[in-house]
């Protein structure tokens, strides 16, 4: 095992990434990750099909879930700042096979989450259009078994931010930094309005009475509504993918990771309070749950400044998980397990340009022609797996390497990790049986693609 480890370590050579992101980089990145579909489009589905007014406690424990594990993601990133996250983690522990199947996992998580982005940020888009006169044809306006034939504007700004991926981690994280300010403003806007209109009555009965299935509102509707939004803390595996790119990792990586995860639980649970007492629950299930919550207080004006915040939300949402796929796929090709092509850094941005190209092509295909909600199940199991694991590897690491410097260390490290990982078993049992089943699939086509590719690309070199 520790020869399959040195030899990820030394296959495949490529030029460094650049070192621009600061501590401020990181928290603007995790902010940009988290608050986007999760706060705007999945809010509403989730408390309209699950979890009721409860909906903030779904999000409390999504909190307590990601506290856990992100305090496991610091160590780990503050150890081991690699671009590459729990990809790196598990490789350099586990070797190139567990390795392998990590990575696979975490494309399948960021692809998906930049496609349930865009599908959200399609429908604001559409209605703020709409307010302004124009329409588009329903054939290009909703993935095929939505009632269309493509998701245009769904597809298109994945492809617009595939272009400005390319231009390099300094010039992504300034324009990230400017949309995230904008969008938190709005937010706070929306909740202090929204405070002055709340309705008491539409938060009873708090935990609405199971309809006789698992999920189907209750306390297991709680549950499922957290594996649902748990979509919303991707963003903390953005920020530990992105720590081999900070000034000082060390420092940088557990600032950020931890700092956002605050900011993103509190901004979640206000939002989740204040939206359903606004509007009926039953009520939320449409594609821009916070402009149908303006609509209802009946500031028309103030509907549209909302839906241009998140459109900006969703912006960064995207832009950061096709930042996220982009640096796996640089991990795993460096490493020689998938094609060179993807490790290739373009020596004047000093970005791997190329892969990002081909990684926006494939995500635009997905955003166009798979509906939200099988979208937004799908990246919460692929989420909640990857977290898991990173529980399990601080755990071993502990074991295995005692003494390693650790310029992060989480106090009682069993205590922490085991919550974290019966915390995400929890909610992946509390999520619909559809989901296990795609998240098999994908894994046993990334063992096929192992065993064509990565096996052999991953052998050490003479």
């Amino acid at each position: 095992m520790a020869h399959e480890a040195r030899a990820l370590r030394t296959a495949v050579p490529a030029p460094g990434l650049a070192r621009d992101l600061s501590a401020f980089g990181l928290v603007c990145i995790g902010l940009g990750a988290t608050i986007g579909a999760g706060i705007f489009v999945l809010t509403g589905t989730a408390a309209a099909r699950y979890a009721g007014p409860a909906l903030s406690l779904s999000f409390v424990l999504g909190g307590l879930a990601s506290a856990l594990v992100g305090l496991c993601y610091a160590e780990l990133a503050a150890m081991m700042p690699a671009s590459g996250s729990t990809y790196s983690y598990a490789s350099a522990s586990l070797g190139r096979t567990a390795g392998f199947l990590v990575g696979w996992d975490l494309i399948l998580e960021f692809a998906v989450a930049a496609a349930t982005v865009a599908a959200g940020w399609s429908g604001y888009a559409r209605s703020l259009m709409a307010e302004f006169g124009f329409h588009l044809p329903a054939a290009l306006a909703a993935p095929p078994g939505a009632g269309g034939f493509v998701d245009l504007p769904a597809a298109g700004i994945v492809l617009v931010l595939t272009l400005l991926l390319t231009r390099g981690a300094r010039e992504v994280s300034a324009a990230n930094a400017w949309l995230v300010a904008v969008k938190v403003a709005i937010i706070l806007a929306f909740l202090a309005v929204g405070l002055a209109h709340l309705r008491p009555e539409l938060w009873r009965p708090f935990v609405p009475e199971n309809e006789g299935a698992f999920g189907a509102y209750g306390w297991s509707g709680v549950l499922r509504g957290a594996g649902v939004v748990f979509f919303a803390f991707i963003g903390f595996e953005t920020v530990a993918t992105a720590a081999g790119e900070t000034r000082d990792p060390q420092r940088d990586a557990p600032t950020g990771l931890l700092s956002s995860l605050v900011l993103t639980t509190l901004l979640y649970v206000a939002v989740a309070v204040v939206l359903t007492g606004l509007v009926p629950y039953r009520d939320l299930d449409v594609a821009d749950p916070i402009a149908r919550a303006v609509d209802a207080i009946g500031l028309s004006g103030f509907g549209t400044l909302v839906k241009v915040g998140a459109v900006l939300g969703l912006t960064t949402s995207a832009l950061t998980a096709l930042y996220g796929q982009g640096r796996i796929f640089y991990a795993m090709a460096r490493d020689g397990l998938l094609p060179p092509l993807f490790a290739r850094v373009d020596p004047g941005t000093r970005a791997p340009a190329a892969s990002q190209a081909m990684i926006g092509l494939a995500t635009a295909a997905l955003a166009g022609l798979v509906p939200l909600d099988v979208l937004g199940e799908l990246v919460s199991i692929g989420t909640l797996l990857a977290f898991s694991l990173v529980c399990g590897l601080a755990l071993l690491l502990r074991v295995r390497e005692p003494e390693r410097p650790r310029p992060f260390r989480v106090r009682a490290l069993p205590l922490v990790a085991g919550g974290g990982i019966l915390a995400c078993l929890a909610l992946m049992a509390g999520l619909p049986p559809d989901s296990w089943v795609r998240l098999g699939g994908w894994l046993l086509a990334g063992l096929a693609v192992y065993g064509l590719y990565g096996r052999r690309g991953a052998a050490p070199r003479p």
